[in-house]
């Protein structure tokens, strides 16, 4: 659901329910400082930071961002540095800091399971925060957009704080050539901590040859798989017909795309279906199919406990009303080269021309592609970023075409947004197929709905016993809090 939009307060209220809340792990070393620039108005952020195991380093975080009352209005928010190969203490802790804040206080207040979800294609923040994800508990980890066969293995490694590494894609490296991750939590931790819990690991996955291939190739345990479909909001796999695109432009999936869920059911690991799943009837078809439940983005992502800014919610709410909703599944949106589904907010512009006006910053880097320079070094590009500077690191500018900085759009879709010579950064909302039916969430009577509204109409009164996901797994077992309190 974007970052910051599958947020602590929604995974909270979904796992209350008895379902599994996920949060969004992606740029939480951003969202944490600028939570607290923003003067951490309830003081949640506060409150978790005051749990954190290790205190000197809560501290330093709180002493260089916190702002009380918040920052004035019309000032940019501090930035932070950049991730590469070896990224700086300072942003690691971020990483580890933001994890934690954001996994604690999702567990706040019940004792049900919460997950994390990184992307694949995002390597950098990895092992930072998959860490301070553990350390506050989190009892799954997802992970798609990419094959990531070393996550299992990392989890395992985090157990009893052990060193972990991970290889890093580069584009243009010689067959031998290798850049690895390391991440070692002693370097960080100066105190004696318990043994952590074992996340199960879920691959998102969107064919039967990538599912086989994880369990093939993973270097620990696979404990499940999330088959997501097309209709999916946010980032989709590629269909298999490369460069095949519907009268609208969008690329055209057909039976190829398929995925075979008998076959995945056989390879023995429980597995829940997602997109366009949100409702009584498509629940019991996965259920009937073998799945172990659903998974649900869309219809959270406009509740009253999602990240995204209210104004952004209402406004795609009405539109469901009037029957009015636009989603666009983009082929050159992101970076990453991924097929996005894009959701269209207002027709006075379109992307295109708010694109072709905004001024090209890439000053976040999260999709940032790692790749070899001439002198056999690494360096760090996006086709996002300003053309020429782009070329000029061997970038090919046809690259560019169409292009938009997803990295500043989805914090803008929070509510912050960078300021740019005083004007904040345009949000760009991504959402599934589903959103031309969300409003059928709403109650009689009412404008909006909430993340509870969502789960009893999906569950029905009827509704079969077991497990059932929505942003995950309904365990059977409960998760002990790790609690590390400061005096």
């Amino acid at each position: 659901m974007g970052a910051g939009v599958s947020s602590w307060k929604l995974a909270r209220a979904v796992s209350s329910l008895g379902q599994l809340g996920v949060i969004s792990g992606i740029a939480l070393d951003v969202i944490l400082p600028r939570r607290l620039q923003d003067g951490d108005p309830d003081g949640s952020v506060r409150r978790a930071l005051a749990c954190f195991p290790i205190t000197t380093m809560a501290d330093r975080i709180l002493e260089k961002f916190f702002i009380p009352g918040g920052k004035a209005a019309d000032a940019p928010y501090a930035t932070v540095p950049m991730h590469s190969l070896d990224s700086v203490r300072s942003l690691l802790e971020l990483c580890i800091v933001g994890n934690f804040v954001e996994v604690y206080l999702a567990r706040e207040g019940h004792d049900q399971p919460v997950g994390v979800n990184y992307l694949e294609k995002i390597q950098l923040p990895h092992l930072a925060s998959i860490y301070g994800a553990m350390l506050a508990g989190a009892a799954f980890v997802l992970m798609g957009a990419g094959i990531p066969t070393k996550i299992p293995g990392v989890l395992d490694r985090f157990v009893h704080h052990e060193k972990a590494t991970y290889d890093v894609t580069v584009t243009g490296t010689r067959d031998g050539e290798t850049a690895t991750l390391s991440f070692d939590p002693r370097d960080y931790v100066d105190i004696d901590l318990p043994p952590l819990r074992r996340p199960w690991f879920l691959s998102i996955v969107s064919s039967n040859v990538l599912a086989t291939t994880m369990l093939r190739r993973a270097n620990g345990s696979v404990d499940g798989f999330v088959v997501e479909n097309p209709a999916a909001g946010g980032h989709n796999a590629p269909p298999r017909a490369k460069g095949l695109l519907d009268a609208e432009g969008q690329p055209v999936y057909g039976e190829k795309d398929a995925v075979d869920l008998r076959r995945i059911g056989e390879l023995g690991k429980p597995f829940w279906i997602a997109g366009g799943m949100a409702s009584q009837e498509r629940l019991r078809e996965a259920l009937a199919l073998g799945a172990a439940g659903v998974q649900v983005g869309t219809a959270f992502a406009l509740c009253d406990e999602s990240g995204l800014r209210e104004d952004l919610r209402r406004e795609l709410l009405r539109q469901s009303v009037d029957g009015a909703t636009r989603v666009h599944t983009d082929p050159l949106a992101s970076p990453t080269g991924f097929p996005f589904k894009v959701a269209r907010i207002d027709d006075s512009l379109s992307e295109a021309d708010v694109y072709e006006a905004r001024d090209r910053v890439c000053d976040l880097g999260f999709l940032r592609e790692a790749y070899r320079k001439e002198d056999r070094t690494i360096g760090f590009r996006c086709s996002a970023e300003p053309v020429e500077l782009y070329g000029r690191k061997g970038g090919a500018v046809e690259d560019t075409f169409g292009r938009k900085c997803l990295c500043n759009a989805l914090m803008a879709n929070i509510g912050m947004g960078q300021l740019r010579h005083g004007l904040p950064e345009l949000p760009l909302v991504t959402a599934g197929d589903d959103l031309r039916t969300i409003a059928r969430f709403i109650p009689p009577g009412q404008e909006t709905y909430s993340a509870r509204d969502v789960v009893e109409k999906i569950l029905g009164e009827s509704a079969p016993a077991g497990p059932i996901a929505f942003q995950g797994h309904r365990s059977e077992y409960h998760w002990k809090p790790f609690h590390a309190r400061r005096v």
